[in-house]
């Protein structure tokens, strides 16, 4: 097949036995009801953008009555092709063909633009065509509206260039993506258990490993202590306030006398301190005096722990290694130093880590509507247990072994995620602007009529 330039960046050359058109030629931009409208009692689905997956994939579990819709929401139907206007979910592939409903009619959120095919088009192919990555990265180029809000107009997304092959080749084109995004989607989804059964083992290995040590079948002794019950023979069950010093952080908002000397200095909030490392890309930054900054001074191999926030967050711990000097933190982020003679800070952090550590700080957090927090003194009660300095920094290294080829493990299926998903997008791209052409010798599609 021969080609003809489309004029089009984002399409570059196309089959010259395509016609060419635009969205607004074949396709209806916020369509009215196909049929009666519905009466106030009658149910309908209703969908929010967090209802739609970026795979084109809709929940349609919310039902209501009409008279309880809120007014303003664009409406579709069976058939229909949602595309999200707003930033960032359009640029993340947010959108879906309405393949069938539960209910006549549905309501969206405002930040869908609906689409209704024409006899020109099918929706599959049309979901496909506005799909495509490379066009929505040439739309995000021309979204309106101010940063963070910007959105694709009505008018860009009518204007569109879309060049069609028959019905009878759109059906096989829309078939064949199906089929073939369902199976990189099934392999993609298998992997993602790989990670999540990596995730379990590495569970696993810490919990044992701070709680048990290697050994596969140590010799146990009775603790009396209902967070632990038992503990190798030689190890010690010791409170966190008999092996560190608890150092809490800066207030923030308190005034200072006009003549009193303020320096400027960096400080961690809980956003900077994530699971196992620590989040420097957006530091703040605090003038106080330098008597004051003194006392809540980080030090390297301190261990960082959240106060406050989601449950299974409290009490986190991660080592600060010094990346920023000097740095204070913020005082709902614990510093605690450990003394060296007798505890290591990075075994305190795998400790803190285990589900040994997850459970005590989730059943001591005090909990609110949305968020929970700790305190010192809880966190000075955490019972540590404790093997001589000797075999902590063995379990360290070993840890730091194992976790390590798990991690390498992951992040190796990771770039095996990463290379389905742009291969996803390639052959949209390919299918929809005719680089790759697909007959019904190489697929046999069930659509002829394009749907």
């Amino acid at each position: 097949m021969s080609e003809i330039a489309s004029h089009r960046v984002w399409l570059d050359k196309v089959p010259s036995d395509w016609k060419a058109s635009r969205i607004r030629n074949v396709a209806v931009l916020s369509p009215g009801y196909s049929n009666t409208a519905p009466v106030p009692e009658e149910i309908c689905t209703v969908v929010p953008m967090d209802a739609v997956s970026v795979d084109g994939v809709i929940d349609m579990t919310n039902l209501q009555p009409v008279e309880e819709v809120s007014s303003g929401l664009p409406l579709f139907e069976s058939g229909d092709v949602l595309f999200a206007k707003i930033t960032p979910c359009m640029e993340n592939g947010k959108g879906a063909l309405v393949r069938e409903l539960p209910t006549r009619y549905a309501f969206g959120s405002t930040e869908f633009h609906v689409l209704r095919p024409s006899r020109w088009v099918g929706g599959a192919f049309l979901y496909y065509a506005t799909f495509n990555p490379v066009y929505r990265a040439y739309a995000a180029e021309n979204m309106v509206g101010a940063a963070g809000q910007k959105r694709v107009s009505s008018r860009f997304l009518r204007d569109t260039p879309i060049f069609l092959p028959s019905l009878a080749e759109q059906g096989i084109v829309a078939d064949a993506l199906d089929a073939n995004c369902a199976a990189i989607d099934s392999a993609i989804e298998v992997k993602r258990r790989q990670i999540d059964s990596l995730a379990g083992v590495r569970k696993s290995i810490l919990q044992r490993v701070v709680t048990r040590g290697k050994d596969q079948d140590p010799t146990l002794v009775d603790t009396e202590n209902s967070w632990l019950e038992q503990i190798p023979e030689g190890w010690s069950l010791v409170m966190l306030k008999r092996l560190a010093e608890i150092q809490s952080g800066l207030t923030l908002g308190k005034v200072y006398d006009d003549d009193e000397d303020l320096v400027e200095y960096p400080y961690l909030r809980v956003a900077n301190v994530q699971d196992g490392y620590v989040e420097l890309d957006d530091v703040s930054t605090l003038e106080v005096p330098p008597t004051l900054a003194e006392r809540v001074m980080l030090r390297a191999g301190d261990v960082l722990m959240t106060e406050g926030g989601d449950l299974d967050k409290l009490g986190r711990g991660t080592v600060w290694d010094g990346q920023i000097a000097p740095c204070l933190h913020q005082n709902h982020v614990f510093a605690v130093r450990c003394f060296r003679h007798k505890l290591l800070p990075h075994f305190l952090a795998y400790v803190t880590a285990a589900q040994y550590g997850r459970d005590y700080f989730e059943a001591t957090g005090k909990r609110t509507t949305n968020l929970a927090a700790t305190n010192s003194t809880k966190v000075g009660m955490f019972y540590i247990p404790l093997p001589s300095l000797k075999v902590q920094a063995e379990l360290v290294r070993y840890l730091d072994t194992e976790l390590g080829r798990l991690t390498t493990i992951e992040a190796n299926i990771g770039k095996q995620i990463e290379t389905l998903l742009a291969y996803r997008k390639s052959l949209i791209h390919e299918c929809v602007t005719g680089k790759r052409r697909i007959t019904s010798a190489d697929f046999s599609g069930k659509h002829v009529d394009g749907r």
